[in-house]
């Protein structure tokens, strides 16, 4: 897909949005165009159903809501989108933490618009892929469109924090988490807090996943994380 493809720009730099504007136009795309976060960000959950955009040009550095915590939310609420993030942060570090977060490529600014039309193409090119509305490990089950959980069966009640931190748990398996990778992916922390707030949340989730009588299914892991496992 190339041609009449329908592409959102989240960019607060006016005379780089211009640029992209044009060029894309000139290429036969439509675009439409966010300055600040907040509102791309509305943009694109709008979106989210009938697939109005096939991609999302997305600067790293916005006003109001920055990229990291755009896409962050968008993944958490099953936005399919494609992003390509732009950004002039170049450092290694920068370009995994864009990748890690749910960006499929990474332009690093300055860039030529020859280059940034590439991978626009390379990106559109790729084929969709299938939308997940629905998690499971074992007996645990979470539907992600009506934002509930059950297992075996049996509903399980959860605060929307709680529900976050299961989704991210089920979509890691039996993979040790840190305390560090949820404070990143699951609050949007930049930093560790000296507090057990990881602690607390996963000791609530646990009581609910986890009923008398049940088998485990969360684990501390002492001085590591936490893991998910079905049950033995």
């Amino acid at each position: 897909m190339t041609s009449k493809a329908h592409i959102l720009l989240i960019e607060d730099d006016r005379e780089t949005a211009d640029e992209i504007i044009r060029d894309m136009a000139d290429r036969g795309y439509m675009i439409s165009h966010a300055d600040n976060g907040r509102v791309g960000l509305e943009r694109a959950r709008e979106g989210k159903y009938d697939l109005k955009y096939d991609l999302l040009i997305l600067d790293r550095m916005l006003p109001e809501v920055d990229g990291l915590s755009i896409i962050s939310q968008l993944r958490a609420e099953d936005v399919p989108v494609p992003v390509l993030f732009l950004s002039a942060l170049n450092d290694v570090d920068e370009r995994v933490r864009g990748l890690k977060a749910g960006g499929d490529d990474y332009l690093t600014k300055p860039f030529v618009l020859s280059e940034l039309s590439a991978r626009v193409e390379a990106l559109l090119r790729r084929p969709a892929e299938p939308r997940t509305t629905r998690l499971r490990v074992g007996p645990l089950e979470l539907d992600l469109i009506s934002r509930e959980a059950n297992r075996d069966g049996r509903p399980v009640e959860l605060l929307p924090r709680e529900f976050k931190l299961l989704e991210y748990l089920m979509r890691h398996p039996a993979q040790v988490i840190t305390r560090a990778m949820l404070l990143e992916d699951v609050w949007n922390y930049r930093f560790s807090p000296q507090t057990n707030l990881v602690d607390v949340h996963i000791g609530k989730l646990r009581r609910k996943v986890d009923a008398p009588g049940d088998f485990p299914m969360i684990y501390n892991i002492r001085n590591v994380g936490f893991v998910l496992r079905e049950p033995q």
